[in-house]
């Protein structure tokens, strides 16, 4: 199987971009896991994976600094839509996001921007419905200790790396 074509989607500020970098290290029926090289140079980013979760709502990615330190896991809200003919995905970031720092704390960001994309009508009320279902889950899922679980998929590959 061939890898599919991946689009990072913003609505702020707007802009489709397309991760021609990014390897695709895993695809199933599932989740797409990437790895990539930031795309904007950043002083504290310089690398990291992202497991798309393509049935639930959210893409996590593991952030690192340039010496290879762990910097955070980064959880995204988003939306997936999907061009069978070309298997082309276009992932949408539906702005509420999750941070999770390496001893442990959680913080949820972003969720101002879910208020000005309904009130500049960059999304819909069922797309701001969605969007704080997905994180609702994701939170659920880190407070009930089971963040480990979706961190898996990208460590396992990571160690297999090595």
């Amino acid at each position: 199987m061939a890898d599919p074509i991946l689009y990072r989607k913003r609505l702020i500020p707007e802009e489709c971009i397309l991760l021609k970098d990014d390897r695709i290290l895993l695809r199933d029926s599932d989740k797409i896991i990437t790895g990539w090289h930031t795309i904007k140079p950043r002083k504290d980013l310089h690398h990291g994976y992202s497991c798309y979760y393509l049935h639930e709502g959210f893409k996590v990615s593991k952030f690192y600094r340039e010496d290879g330190s762990l910097l955070y896991w980064y959880c995204d809200i988003v939306s997936y839509d999907h061009e069978a003919a070309t298997d082309t995905y276009i992932v949408t970031d539906l702005l509420a996001d999750v941070i999770v720092y390496p001893d442990g704390f959680v913080k949820v960001v972003d969720l101002d921007e879910l208020v000005t994309a309904l009130n500049d009508k960059l999304i819909s009320e069922d797309t701001l419905k969605a969007s704080l279902r997905s994180l609702n889950s994701l939170l659920e899922i880190i407070y009930a200790g089971d963040f480990d679980r979706l961190q898996s998929p990208i460590e396992r590959l990571i160690e297999n790396e090595r």
